[in-house]
């Protein structure tokens, strides 16, 4: 790793990026960590299937977060990445240059390529020949597919939670669940379903993998695997929430309608705290469209929407 570090840092040097300090008062860790390099599954002693990361190459990091703190903030907002991924979906043609361009159409798409390239020009920014991918239907952005239809959960991750044996220990549930979650908003009552698995997450609960886990389990991999395409929304229409509640979650679907079919947006649940187990029926279902209305506020903003319930109280 000394050899990493070595190179990385003679690289910076010599393009002057970088330049050498006598008697610094600071001083930050280096380390090295794998970039990414794609995703495998292997057994470990116990013939159980782990996944793995491959390693193809190393990245110097640099823990700034003392010098981070005595910075002066930067206030622009960062983009959600639904946000992203809902800008990119929908069109027909896309580049990648460690960021996506995008267009509706191929001469649209080849426009907008060209604007980047000649400002990389101006500013000498050189590109990753390796990386970068001209005029595709479709691409993986931030661990999701995006192409014209809309919005995909990744096929290969999606593969290498699919060949998972049933978590042995807390560790692998953590794992399992971390990667799960990631996908939540393809899963509809994602955290009704996991509440088994979620309930071994407690603090001195000991690890019982019980029925009522392995179908959990199965029943989550299976929505995986199953998971629809996500379409980004359409802003001129009106927006439909559906909301239920269970005795101990509430869940939620934002979506629209296009040709007289309902197409989902994004799912979202949540599961009940002790106060709220105790909430009536028909305060659980109201509990459910006020979760609905706060999770998706930035969709519903000056715009119409529908809500349907099956609570006859609530109507």
């Amino acid at each position: 790793m000394r050899e990493v570090v070595k190179k990385e840092v003679l690289k910076l040097l010599h393009a002057g990026i970088i330049y050498p300090v006598q008697d610094s008062e600071w001083v930050s860790p280096v380390q090295v960590v794998p970039k990414k390099g794609g995703m495998t599954v292997v057994k470990n002693q116990n013939n159980e299937l782990i996944p793995q990361r491959t390693v193809t190459r190393w990245r110097m990091c640099i823990d700034y977060r003392k010098l981070n703190a005595a910075t002066r903030k930067d206030h622009f907002p960062l983009p959600f990445i639904d946000e992203m991924l809902e800008r990119l979906a929908n069109h027909s043609f896309f580049c990648y240059l460690d960021d996506q361009i995008y267009g509706k159409t191929f001469d649209g798409c080849l426009e907008n390529l060209r604007k980047v390239l000649q400002r990389c020009k101006e500013v000498d920014l050189v590109l990753n020949w390796e990386k970068c991918h001209f005029m595709v239907r479709e691409g993986i952005v931030l661990g999701h597919k995006v192409l014209e239809r809309g919005i995909e959960v990744d096929r290969a991750k999606i593969e290498v939670i699919e060949q998972l044996s049933r978590p042995a220990n807390l560790k692998a549930l953590q794992s399992f669940l971390g990667h799960a979650r990631f996908y939540r908003r393809f899963i509809k009552n994602f955290f009704f379903i996991a509440r088994p698995l979620t309930n071994l997450l407690a603090k001195d609960t000991p690890f019982v993998f019980d029925d009522a886990c392995l179908e959990a389990f199965h029943t989550l991999k299976k929505a995986l695997v199953t998971a629809p395409i996500i379409q980004p929304p359409d802003w001129n229409a009106p927006f439909e929430i559906m909301c239920d509640a269970s005795d101990y979650a509430i869940g939620a679907v934002l979506g629209q309608s296009k040709d007289r079919k309902h197409h989902a947006i994004s799912y979202a649940s949540k599961t009940l705290t002790d106060p709220q187990l105790n909430y009536s029926t028909t305060e659980k279902e109201l509990l459910a469209v006020v979760f609905a209305i706060d999770k998706f506020r930035s969709y519903l903003v000056r715009a119409k929407v529908k809500i349907y319930t099956d609570h006859a109280a609530l109507k």
